[in-house]
């Protein structure tokens, strides 16, 4: 089994069991309990360093606590430049200092073959890559969920119909596995705090909405901003199609609330994707 080496541990995050696992320890325990009234099908976590997200990416993986999925799906960005609009690992697993995460390799296949007849495109294998935020998800799941197996997509092309037909295909293949879904994405960036949290404010009641078309627009029309707009609203539409009908905002800051300096900052949210339990009492 060929394992992706991590770029990032050590930097992004710590390098050494040890000292990630208490770093991780202490983040979940800061966070104040939030119970969700059904469902839980997903989170939307950030994706900085530790250091500066991590405190507010725990309020999302709190809400794994306990949970055994049959899969785990991340869709994260790809920053770099790439000419493919969707993404995935061209290796059998991903590397951590808590250990390695299998691919589905099958669950990519038939992602693939199905985004191919639907849109013309499918999924491009990444030999290699720098992408840091799709990994640093894995240590907060690793901690919490042990072994599981892991879909991961890297979208590159946010428009609309690349991101509806992601979300759309990934919850045919994957429902019956009863799968969670992590939209990886920061917020907006290099604003000053009270600028950035208008903007932040209004991507974020976007997303609460449930209203994935409207999270892409928010950056064309200048309101609101996330790196990943595509990677959430792609699982907005995924988690949709199989049932998911709320979405709570957990946590939002900024990393002047880490560095002290608010003229230029970037915004971290969390937020639990969920379907209400309509069973009568």
């Amino acid at each position: 089994m060929r394992a992706r080496p991590s770029p990032i541990a050590g930097t992004w995050y710590p390098g050494t069991p040890a000292v990630l696992t208490g770093d991780i320890e202490r983040f979940l325990a800061e966070v104040e309990p939030h119970p969700l009234g059904g469902k839980l099908w997903g989170v939307v976590a950030p994706h900085a360093g530790y250091t500066y997200s991590g405190a507010v990416a725990a309020y999302a993986f709190k809400q794994f606590e306990g949970l055994k999925p049959g899969s785990v799906v991340i869709v994260s960005p790809l920053h770099a430049s790439h000419p493919a609009p969707l993404l995935t690992t061209a290796y059998d697993a991903y590397q951590t200092p808590l250990g390695t995460v299998e691919v589905d390799k099958a669950a990519l296949n038939a992602l693939d073959r199905t985004l191919r007849a639907r849109i013309g495109v499918g999924l491009i294998p990444l030999e290699e890559d720098a992408e840091h935020s799709l990994e640093i998800e894995l240590p907060f799941l690793q901690h919490l969920l042990g072994t599981f197996s892991l879909v991961p997509v890297m979208i590159r092309d946010q428009r609309v119909e690349v991101a509806q037909a992601l979300g759309r295909a990934l919850a045919e293949i994957l429902g019956e596995r009863q799968p969670l879904f992590v939209a990886s994405t920061d917020l907006s960036h290099f604003y000053a705090e009270e600028r950035a949290r208008e903007l932040d404010r209004e991507m974020l009641e976007r997303i609460e909405h449930f209203d994935p078309a409207a999270v892409i627009a928010a950056e064309t029309e200048g309101v609101g901003f996330a790196c990943g707009r595509g990677a959430v609203s792609a699982v907005l539409w995924a988690t949709r199609s199989l049932g998911a009908d709320r979405e709570t905002l957990l946590r939002h800051d900024t990393s002047g609330s880490v560095s002290g300096d608010f003229t230029s900052v970037v915004g971290y949210g969390a937020a639990a994707i969920w379907q209400e339990d309509q069973r009568s009492e």
